[in-house]
This record gives structure tokens, sequence and C-alpha cells, in this order.
């Protein structure tokens, strides 16, 4: 079998940035380093491969083993796929399909261990490296696991079971997955660089912060997959007369926004995750030029009769008082030298008075 080495670098590979998965790099980056068998068509033409998938070209950008005819793209061993402003649909030789969702891209193998099968697209194991970004996929799980790569995580997928994954990677490396549906398949996760495994539940939905699987939320309550997409609002200018009489808003209903809804205060989470950009400036004036944006009268008046000159002596007015200096405190009287008793007198005595008191007790007097 044929066996060569090849590396996959992510849109954001060299220069020191988190890229596809794997070993610490060439220049401090991070890159996944694919070898053996697993790419062992990758040195092939594209003529000669079995395809993987399909996409249509519209709206996509494509590198790698491909083959484009009629608005299609048949990619084949090592084909990247990036999605433009809108979520791509990738459709598997296999069956099922894998939505791409808005500004991903992926990287697609497969396995060479099914070459002798008759049914080579169908038995072959697939391969997903995924750097940043967001996807969801739904097929049929086959006779070999499938393996999801991201910079940190390894996530393989075995049947049996129907595939109805969804994840998101953002760039600080928080991994999203939800093993959707009843059927779910077999889901288990590893670390690129610690050790441990986590299985994902059917209908679990896990976020692996950082990448770790030291730091998860079990109950993930924000979606996985793609974002919903955000209907565009057009952008109206409200005549003057208009908003002088508009009725204010009620007490609870939130206030923000050119229609004061709580989808014009939220901040959408497919551009908190990087997966949109945010929407452009108006390229018009919200207020048309000529059209006075607010008005205020306020009349100026002056008058030199009540006005004092300060020439004149006394035209600033009365000098004040000069205040008197304050006066100091009196110490307070503490209860101890209130209460004190005076003194009492000490006892004369001496050597005759004790001798004459001693003679009157002896004469009884």
């Amino acid at each position: 079998m044929f066996c060569q080495h090849v590396l996959i670098l992510g849109p954001r590979s060299i220069l020191g940035s988190r890229s596809i998965l794997g070993s610490r790099s060439i220049l401090g980056s991070r890159s996944i380093l694919l070898f053996g068998p697993i790419l062992g068509l990758a040195a092939l033409p594209a003529s000669a491969q079995q395809p993987i998938a399909y996409v249509p070209t519209q709206g996509v950008s494509l590198s790698g083993s491909l083959s484009v005819a009629d608005g299609k793209a048949s990619i084949g061993n090592n084909g990247s796929i990036t999605a433009g402003d809108q979520t791509a649909k990738l459709t598997l030789a296999r069956g099922g399909e894998v939505q791409i969702c808005a500004s991903t891209t992926i990287h697609l193998s497969k396995d060479n261990s099914a070459a002798g099968s008759p049914d080579p697209a169908a038995d072959s194991a697939l391969m997903i490296a995924l750097d940043r970004g967001a996807l969801e996929t739904n097929y049929k799980t086959g006779e070999y696991s499938d393996v999801i790569l991201t910079p940190d995580l390894r996530i393989l997928i075995s049947g049996p079971g129907q595939a109805a994954l969804k994840m998101r990677v953002n760039q600080k490396g928080d991994t999203c997955v939800d093993n959707h549906g009843a059927n779910a398949p077999y889901v288990t996760v590893t670390s690129q660089f610690e050790g441990g495994v986590y299985r994902v539940q059917p209908d679990q939905r896990v976020l692996f912060e950082h990448g770790s699987l030291q730091q998860v939320v079990d109950k993930e309550p924000e979606p996985c997959g793609c974002p919903a997409p955000q209907p565009a609002q057009p952008i109206s200018v409200a005549s003057t007369a208009a908003a002088s009489t508009a009725t204010p808003a009620n007490p609870g209903q939130p206030v923000g926004g050119p229609s004061s809804t709580p989808a014009d205060t939220a901040f959408p989470l497919a551009e908190s995750e990087g997966l949109t950009p945010p929407p452009p400036l108006p390229s018009q004036p919200v207020v048309p030029s000529g059209t006075p944006h607010a008005e205020v009268e306020a009349p100026i008046a002056y008058d030199a009769a009540s006005t004092p000159n300060p020439a004149k002596p006394g035209a600033a007015g009365t000098e004040p008082a000069a205040a008197k200096p304050p006066t100091p405190p009196t110490p307070p009287t503490t209860a101890a030298e209130v209460a004190a008793p005076p003194p009492k007198p000490k006892k004369q005595g001496g050597l005759f008075h004790a001798m004459g008191h001693f003679f009157g007790k002896l004469f009884g007097r």
C-alpha cells in the first residue's frame, strides 16, 4: 500500500496562530500532521480517485483534490471546502450530507483500507478536519468509524446509528458537540494533549471549554450547529412629525432599536462566534441632508439699564459680614469627676495622745 506524509495547514497556519490540529509545529503554530494509509490516495490524480463528496461551486472556495463540471465540484481525497456568507451543502458520495456553516473551512479525507470493497465509497471511513466554525452532519454511519478533528479534540463517531451531529468551534477553542436524535451513534471525545475520554450520550449537548476534557459543561444551553439566519430589516427614516407624536413604550417593553423588539438589542450568537461578519454600516445617512434633526428655541435678551456698571462703587453689592470664629467646645465632664466624694480629714494623734488615752482608761476617766 502506498503511504505518504502529508501536512495540512489550516487557514491561519504558519505565524503563531491556532491552525488545524495536532502537536506544536513550526514557528509556534498548531497544525495537524496526517500520515499513513489514511491518506494513501493523496498522491494519485483526481481522475483516478473515487470522489468523497459533491458541492455546488457557487458561494464556496475550493482547494485540494477536486474536479468541476456543470457548476458542481467533486471533492476527492484531501480536498478543502470553505463556505461563504451562506451555509454550503456537501453531499456525501456514500449517502447523507454535511452542512458547512458560513465562513467555515473543512478538510475531507477518507480511509483507504476498503479499497478492495465492491463499494469503496460506501465502506470507507470519513475524516473531517475543522479548524474553526460550525457544521452539521446527517448521514447513516458505516462499518468503520468516522473521525472529526479539531485543534484540541478527536471525536470518534461509531455505528450503528444516524449521525445527526452538530458542532461549533470558536477561536478560544471552546467546542460544542450536540449528539442529536434518539438513534444517535456512539460518540466519544478524546484530547490531543490530555488524557481521558468523554462519551457524548444521545440527545446530549456538551461544551468543552478551551478544548479541554477537564472543563466540560454537560448541559450546554446554546445551540451547537449553524446559527439561524437573521432576516434583513430595512432601515426606515421617520419624519419629525411622526417622531414627535410617537407613543412611549409601555412599562416592561424593551426599548432600543428601530422597532423596539428583543431581536434589536440581542447580540447574535453567529457574530460572537465569528461565523458571520457584523452587519455593514448604512450607506445612506439615517437623516437625509437638509432635514433638521432637532430644533431648539432659546431667545437671547440684553437690558443695559438693569445691568449695573462695574466701575461704580457698590456695583457688586454689599460686602458680606466677616464670619465670627467658631467657639471651641467645652470639654465634657466625666462621670467619675462628678460622683467623686470629698476626701476625709486625717485624724490627729501622737505619743502624748496615746499616753493620755492609756491613763484615762487606767483611772476610769
